[in-house]
């Protein structure tokens, strides 16, 4: 598989980066719609994306490097080469909740429902993104035979895709692009529910994501690693767990409903 989308001799446009811009572009149009059916100003979100988008894009590329730090630490220049892949979700998850906490305190914004919107946004952002792995040739899985790809009844270009130097392996990728593609369906439908409160879609986002991602991971062949540990299985029960806290708390709290067709946001409740 090609990574190079565009090839202009001195300029190259990668695939990856085509794929990520349009899951930013997509999750982050899905906030935008959202927020203003609970009268958040445009000028509101737009300034809060223009910094959490680079803020989470920076975050991920560190928390990669960080863990490739033994390769890094003699190639710094190749730090800055995102176009090639590396960057770690889990790196712009951590950055990203701690950029909405920081600026909707600030704003007196509900938190809550800003982390709700971004949740679903994130989501879809994630389906779509995983798709740069596959022109990138990375975040497979471990060999397997061209029998079980054709069982799957995945359409041609990807089991091609998935032929590797002489080797076919598992499209984990897509499994992780399905499993998010499945959990904004989900959290749709899940939002309109009555009985569902602030912050629950946050955290059924946080524990249906981890859950995908944890078992997904066992099959991955480059995990980044710690003390013998796969980091994102490690992250991942930690914010499943988050997920889990945070789901019960509101549950049993007195905050507002998460679905009403208009209401108004001042007044920062957590």
């Amino acid at each position: 598989m090609n990574p190079v989308f565009i090839d202009l001799g001195n300029i190259k446009i990668y695939w990856y980066s085509i794929m990520i811009l349009l899951g930013i572009l997509i999750g982050g149009s899905y906030a935008l719609k959202e927020a203003k059916k609970y009268g958040i100003s445009e000028d509101f979100m737009i300034n809060l994306l223009f910094f959490l988008i680079p803020f989470s894009l920076i975050g991920a590329r560190l928390y990669f490097v960080l863990f490739n730090w033994s390769y890094y630490s003699t190639r710094t220049i190749e730090i800055f080469k995102v176009w090639e892949g590396g960057l770690a979700i889990h790196g712009a998850i951590i950055v990203g909740i701690l950029w909405i906490l920081i600026y909707t305190k600030k704003y007196q914004i509900s938190t809550l429902r800003i982390l709700d919107i971004a949740a679903v946004g994130i989501i879809i952002g994630q389906a779509i993104g995983r798709w740069g792995n596959f022109f990138n040739g990375e975040a497979h899985g471990p060999i397997t035979t061209l029998a079980f790809l054709e069982n799957l009844h995945l359409p041609n270009f990807i089991i091609k895709g998935m032929y590797i130097s002489g080797n076919y392996y598992h499209p984990t990728f897509l499994y992780e692009s399905l499993w998010c593609l499945l959990g904004f369906i989900l959290l749709l439908g899940i939002r309109k529910i009555k009985t569902i409160k602030l912050g629950q879609i946050t955290a059924l986002y946080l524990m249906w994501y981890s859950i995908g991602r944890f078992l997904i991971e066992s099959l991955r062949t480059d995990s980044l690693m710690f003390l013998g540990f796969k980091m994102a299985q490690c992250i991942s029960i930690f914010l499943f767990i988050i997920g889990m806290i945070l789901f019960l708390i509101t549950q049993f709290s007195n905050k507002k409903r998460y679905y009403k067709d208009k209401e108004n946001m001042n007044g920062n409740y957590f």
